[in-house]
């Protein structure tokens, strides 16, 4: 459906957004836009479920911007898992909200809470951050919530887990009664079935993850690798040709000896965790979209959403423990089009034990291998082999006949070099010559 299909020309903001969509180079809604569009318009509850890369942001930003009334409070509160994916989505919506004239304030952890409280007393209608940071605030009062209209939950799936599930709820506590809640996940786990239990309202659910084709072709490798030498592999992927790539590990312990080995080995690295100020996190992020590095190092809570323009790669230095992980890891890569590459590192066992745990999923998994400055699949690479042992006998046998003929050569100058040899007249040796024998003398 075409974007000018889905505005009235009639109303002014739309107008403004309209032609905004049009200057930033796009021509038509994705299918998750476009589904849910008018149900958030008309106010309805969604859980919407698309691929990683497949234009969430804006699915959600364009028709709620255009609900808000400017001057009237804080009307719109987004909620995301992670600090830098809380950052990515006020960058995003502070720019669409300029256009109408709206402020936003980004409330995460590890930020200055004193900056975030003087911001917050200009009444800004969008307020975006992690659950932590704003219930803190909502219970000091400083975030005031009793206008909110509508709550979107970024990342629904992860944010909706354990101890953050009831950060959620009792941060929605602070609005009023009725709200809109929207729900946005690239996954489906349990408790997005659970939405009317948890939250008391009806759901309607817009699942276009079979239909969008938004995602590029994305190549997905098995390495076979031991552990021992799995930081050399970094290394040797670091050295590809124009690579750079986001890096998984389960403990932040390995991320920081791995960090300093690839260091040691020359590699220009940098590591992504929650462990690290905001500041930290930002340059690090920077670092690799700038390809000032070629590695960062990073977990899957603290690279969570994570949206690097045209990442080429991702590598799993560790496995995930599951597919709904694996999904999230590698969709950060080959999004909106682009091409990527996934390298998943591990031994035989590890490698098998990973297959089976990606049955159920349309993923393609080719064995891969790191072959003179490339990376290939197994079909490739057992041409280059033959090829390159092909090569081998042939130079071998041209030695060889090079080698043969160099002798014959050799001989036949040497046959051609000896002079026949003069033999000397006999004669009857004459003993008067003989000085001793010399009786002349005597």
């Amino acid at each position: 459906m075409r974007i000018q299909n889905i505005y009235n020309k009639e109303e002014k903001m739309k107008r403004k957004l309209e032609a905004f969509f049009k200057d930033q180079g796009f021509k038509d809604f994705s299918p998750i836009q476009e589904k849910v569009y008018q149900p958030l318009i008309s106010g309805s509850n969604v859980l919407g479920l698309a691929p990683t890369g497949s234009g969430k942001t804006l699915a959600y930003t364009i028709p709620l911007l255009e609900k808000l009334v400017r001057g009237e409070g804080t009307q719109l509160m987004i909620v995301a898992p992670a600090q830098e994916l809380a950052a990515q989505l006020t960058d995003v919506i502070r720019t669409w909200a300029k256009v109408m004239e709206l402020k936003v304030v980004s409330l995460i952890g590890g930020a200055n809470v004193k900056r975030q409280i003087e911001k917050l007393k200009k009444h800004p209608e969008i307020v975006v951050g992690t659950p932590g940071r704003m219930l803190e605030l909502a219970e000091a009062k400083k975030l005031k919530l009793h206008k909110l209209r509508t709550v979107v939950l970024d990342e629904a799936d992860e944010l909706l887990t354990e101890e953050t599930l009831i950060s959620c709820r009792e941060l929605i506590s602070h609005g009023p009664g009725r709200i809109q809640m929207c729900f946005f996940s690239a996954t489906k786990t349990e408790i997005l079935n659970e939405l009317p239990h948890w939250f008391g309202i009806d759901v309607e659910t817009v699942d276009v993850r079979a239909s969008d084709n938004t995602q590029g072709k994305v190549v997905h490798y098995l390495l076979e690798t031991p552990v021992r030498k799995r930081v050399d592999a970094l290394r040797k992927l670091a050295h590809l040709d124009g690579f750079y790539a986001l890096v998984f590990f389960k403990q932040v312990a390995t991320i920081q000896a791995a960090a300093e080995n690839l260091r040691y080995l020359g590699v220009k690295v940098a590591v992504l965790d929650g462990q690290q100020r905001q500041v930290q996190r930002e340059q690090a992020l920077r670092d690799l979209r700038q390809r000032k590095i070629s590695l960062l190092l990073t977990t899957d809570v603290a690279a969570r959403g994570l949206d690097i323009v045209e990442l080429p790669a991702v590598v799993n230095f560790d496995l995930p423990k599951d597919a709904n992980t694996y999904i999230h890891r590698v969709g950060r890569t080959g999004r909106m089009g682009a091409a990527g590459v996934v390298i998943n590192l591990g031994n035989e066992h590890d490698l098998r034990h990973f297959r089976q745990l990606l049955t159920h999923e349309n993923y393609v998994l080719h064995e891969g291998y790191l072959y003179k400055g490339e990376l290939i699949d197994k079909e490739l690479f057992t041409q280059k082999k033959q090829e390159a042992a092909e090569t081998f006998e042939k130079g071998k046998r041209k030695v060889k006949t090079k080698s043969k003929a160099k002798r014959k050569t050799t001989d036949l100058k040497r046959k051609e070099s000896i002079v026949p040899r003069r033999h000397k007249k006999k004669r009857k040796r004459q003993q008067l010559n003989k000085g001793k024998h010399d009786k002349s003398k005597k």
